[in-house]
Formats: C-alpha cells, structure tokens, sequence
C-alpha cells in the first residue's frame, strides 16, 4: 500500500510540473482523484489482450452474440445520451462553435463536463470491444490502430477531466457521439438476421470516421489562430494525436477498400481498426 501511495505521490508531482493545478471543479469526481485506476484498467486491458489471445489459442471461439446484441445497442443509448446532453448543454449555454474558455458559462460549464465524464468513463467501457474479439478470435482485427486508439483514449480524456472538463473539450465528444450511436446501432442490427438487407451504409462509417477527424483538427486549429483562453498546449497536444488517428485510419481505408478484392472488402468495414461484421454476426444466404 505504502509503494502506491508513493507512486500517486510521485505521478501527481508530474502532472503537476507537467499541467499545474488541477479544475477544482472536478475534485472528488469518480475515477478522477488519482491516475493509478486509470492506469491500472488500462494496463489491465493490454494484459487481457495478450494474455487472452495465448489463452483463446486452442480452444473453441464464443459466440456471445447475446452479449454483443445488449452491450452494442447498450454503448448506443449511451452514446445517443451524451450527444443529446452535450448538444443541450452548450446551445442552451450559447457556446461558441469556434473557439470557448473554460471559465464562460457558470453552471453550463459544470453540465458540459458532468456528460464529459460519461464520456470517459465509456472508454473503458469500449475495452470489451478488444475482450470479445479475443473471446471470438477475431485476432486479425486486433490491430495496432484498434488497441492504440481504445487504450490511449481512455488515458487522454482523464487528463482532460481534470484540467480542460469543459470549454472547447466539447467539440470532439460531441461528434464521436454521434459516430458511436451509427457505429453501435449498426454492430447491434448485424445480429439480426432480417436486418441484413438494411445495412448497405456499413462502408460509410469508416469514411464519417475519418471526417470527424478532419471536422476536430479544423476545429482544434481555429482556436490556435483566434484564442480565447483555452490552453493552446492542449489544443497542440489534440491536433497531434488527432493527426496520428488520421494517418492511421487513411491506412486502414486504404488497405480495406483499395487494394483488397472488392468481394473482400465488403467484409471489412468496421471503424477503429476492425471490421463491422466483427462486432456484430455476420450472416451467409444460405442456397
């Protein structure tokens, strides 16, 4: 116990050289108080993932496709929440779309950031999405974008909690909201055998993927050029990363729907790095 409190210790002194004070705002908050959870689940994730696949090697694939059907339309009512929360919050707090501070809108501050908590306790949520692919031995959609984006995101935004839980930090949750109530509906209806016929927009999640990020770099460079007091190393640090996402899920397109087959690339058409039918059930006319 005394070699955790020593590595709490020793980590808030970094993040304190490294952000100084944190949001007051968001003290005592779930999850937030100490990184060591966070760090904890997600080196746990990593854990599961490579101990999982060695372990799943000679055994039978689950199906858990009442699993998937509960948890995929579960992340989508969630999801669906914190879009409708987030886009609530900020027109009725008359936030400004190209640029807001952290300090503007009073208790409309406080509302944005309570929805933004949602939104990062849901990335460790998305961890399950790596566990049943490895509990189906889905291992080639187990990719480096896939556990990269899922374990990096779940460390990013609890960073954001605790120093920019609100202001400009809107944005990209809003628009990855409503990405994931696409994404999630889309892996829930794949289960259902009769709903096949409805799904030829598959392929277009991984394009509106890539526009979010262009829309969240576009975004995040507007508030570099005009300020308005939001901490332009956070906004540096967001182009970066978003930057990396891009070039990351422009090769995945690329090696989906370029240079496979086109029968091949039907299958394969999941954001982040795996394939929709993954998630879901995927489903063969039978003669």
């Amino acid at each position: 116990m005394n070699h955790l409190q020593s590595l709490d210790e020793r980590l808030n002194k970094l993040f304190y050289f490294l952000f100084e004070d944190r949001d007051s705002r968001v003290r005592g908050w779930l999850l937030l108080d100490s990184y060591l959870p966070t760090l904890s689940l997600t080196i746990l994730y990593l854990l599961s993932v490579y101990l999982g696949s060695k372990y799943m090697r000679n055994r039978p694939a689950y199906s858990l496709k009442g699993v998937l059907q509960v948890y995929n339309f579960s992340v989508t009512m969630l999801s669906l929440y914190m879009l409708v929360e987030l886009v609530s919050a900020t027109l009725s707090a008359g936030y400004r779309l190209q640029c807001q501070g952290l300090h503007e809108a009073g208790e409309a501050d406080l509302r944005v950031a309570k929805v933004l908590w949602w939104y990062y306790f849901s990335k460790v949520i998305e961890f399950l999405d790596t566990i049943f692919f490895v509990l189906r031995k889905k291992n080639s959609q187990i990719t480096f974008l896939h556990v990269y984006h899922h374990a990096s995101m779940f460390n990013i935004w609890w960073c954001v909690l605790n120093w920019i839980p609100c202001g400009q930090s809107f944005f990209g949750p809003t628009l990855n909201s409503f990405i994931h109530v696409c994404m999630y509906s889309y892996y829930g209806l794949s289960t259902i055998p009769s709903m096949q016929k409805y799904l030829w927009w598959k392929r277009y999640l991984t394009q509106a993927q890539l526009i979010q990020f262009i829309l969240t770099i576009t975004h995040t460079l507007s508030a570099i050029v005009v300020p308005c007091g939001f901490p332009v190393g956070c906004l540096l640090f967001q182009f970066s990363y978003m930057a990396t996402l891009v070039i990351l899920f422009v090769n995945f397109y690329v090696q989906t729907y370029r240079k496979r087959r086109p029968e091949e690339s039907i299958k394969s058409s999941r954001p982040n790095g795996h394939s929709v039918s993954t998630n879901g059930t995927s489903f063969k006319k039978r003669k």
